[in-house]
């Protein structure tokens, strides 16, 4: 009994070991968004590294456009990082650095971007 208790908990622990990398599978690459900002001056800047995860890729780039362009109009913080709501997707910023790095989350949909 004792034994197969024991080769069920044994089962059910490789099940879980393969399922986990199931969970990544459902992250996406997205192309960039070009050039959101033409005529300003981050002109030519894009929206890249855009990762998605259940979230189509166009509306990934809408979030990340959308979210971003909300971001470039507050005030930048002292700690560097931006806490905001768009369109019920809550974003945090990290301004700090060479790049801008932004998460994008709403239930269990997430975007990520960098600037």
């Amino acid at each position: 009994m004792v034994r197969k208790l024991s080769l069920a908990a044994c089962a059910a622990c490789v099940v879980v070991a393969i399922a986990a990398p199931g969970a990544e599978a459902a992250l996406r690459s997205c192309g960039p968004v070009v050039n959101p900002y033409a005529g300003t001056r981050f002109e030519g800047l894009n929206l890249h590294h855009i990762r998605a995860r259940h979230v189509t890729c166009p509306g990934a780039r809408t979030v990340a456009k959308g979210a971003h362009r909300k971001a470039l109009a507050m005030t930048p913080t002292l700690s560097g990082i931006r806490r905001f709501t768009w369109r019920g997707w809550r974003v945090v910023g990290d301004i700090r650095g060479s790049e801008d790095r932004y998460l994008a989350v709403k239930g269990h949909r997430r975007v990520r971007w960098r600037f």
